[in-house]
């Protein structure tokens, strides 16, 4: 089911009480923004020097399709502790990990979403019938998983819309038919799920941004569908631009409320081609675009997206 059971990695709350103590602090506002400026430059300064490995991998790892400098949550609570009474000349400490994201092209990285799938929807008491394994016969189906070493951290799957429709059809036949007779190509985001002990917002933005490449610069999709948990509605409405489709029903698959969402791709590619690559906006913006990659990193994922693409292609002809 699109996007159910994730539970935001940096709730809305906690986005409100960040706000609402560097606005209140005016000295802690401004060495807030002082030292997010020093470590954005000290940041891309070390994404520059290790881009070179990067290549370096990829070229060695055909199912990779980039990897992703990701830091833990730790920047983002010393704003929290207290109530804004953290000291504003501390540095606050971050973790710096390397994560791959690929196509889930094996049965054991199948599994492992699968397994994490199950574990995340558990936690909140959905039910998840997992992912279909490698080999079965899904060619509208695409899955997508974030990784550190062998252990996966996050995954999404891109459905395509097909004769066969999409899971969205189950509950919401109208709302679903009626974008249809518009004219629109649809492709719903499903089995979202990020671990939490992650927590980090860069990790479902690059999930995010290249299961849009692979949907929209692509395969040319026009729109996207996910069915969300209402708690979750307002969070992907402020964080990645999701309007309100479909109103609140009983979806039986996980016995839980949804909320049908839609995404126009040309809205998301404008948001991209403004902030990409620009972390520094996140506070200001309060959005998730400015944890896309960048322009020329977008053009290198859909070069080597295409490149497999094709390759793929090309051996199943000669099969």
């Amino acid at each position: 089911m699109g996007a159910y059971g994730f539970t935001p990695a940096f709730s809305d709350r906690a986005i409100e009480e960040t706000d609402e103590c560097v606005a209140n602090t005016p000295r802690l506002r401004s060495s807030v923004h002082a030292h997010a400026h020093i470590r954005h430059a000290a940041r891309s300064a070390s994404d520059r020097l290790q881009s070179e490995s990067h290549r370096a991998f990829l070229e060695g790892d055909l199912n990779t399709i980039i990897g992703v400098n990701c830091e833990s949550e730790s920047q983002f609570q010393s704003l929290l502790i207290d109530r804004c009474q953290a000291n504003a000349q501390a540095e606050p400490q971050s973790s710096r990990r390397l994560v791959k994201i690929r196509a889930a092209d094996s049965s054991g990285q199948r599994s492992s979403a699968s397994i994490l799938i199950k574990r995340m929807y558990a936690t909140r008491g959905y039910t998840s019938a997992g992912l279909p394994q490698a080999g079965t016969d899904t060619p509208d189906l695409i899955t997508l998983t974030a990784s550190e070493f062998d252990t996966v951290m996050g995954t999404v799957s891109i459905a395509f819309d097909s004769p066969a429709g999409l899971l969205c059809d189950q509950v919401y036949p109208d709302e679903v038919s009626g974008l249809r007779e518009r004219g629109l190509r649809l492709c719903e985001f499903t089995k979202l799920a990020v671990d939490r002990v992650v927590r980090s917002k860069r990790v479902l933005a690059s999930l995010f941004h290249v299961a849009y490449i692979y949907a929209h610069r692509i395969k040319e999709f026009d729109q996207l569908l996910i069915e969300v948990n209402p708690r979750h509605v307002r969070y992907y409405e402020h964080m990645l631009g999701f309007t309100v489709s479909g109103p609140q029903r009983m979806n039986g698959r996980v016995h839980a409320p949804a909320v049908l969402l839609a995404l126009d791709f040309g809205h998301a590619r404008e948001q991209i081609s403004r902030s990409g690559g620009r972390p520094e906006l996140v506070h200001s913006e309060r959005s998730l675009f400015p944890l896309f990659f960048s322009a020329a990193e977008e053009a290198g994922i859909v070069a080597r997206v295409r490149r497999s693409v094709s390759s793929e292609a090309s051996a199943g002809s000669l099969g």
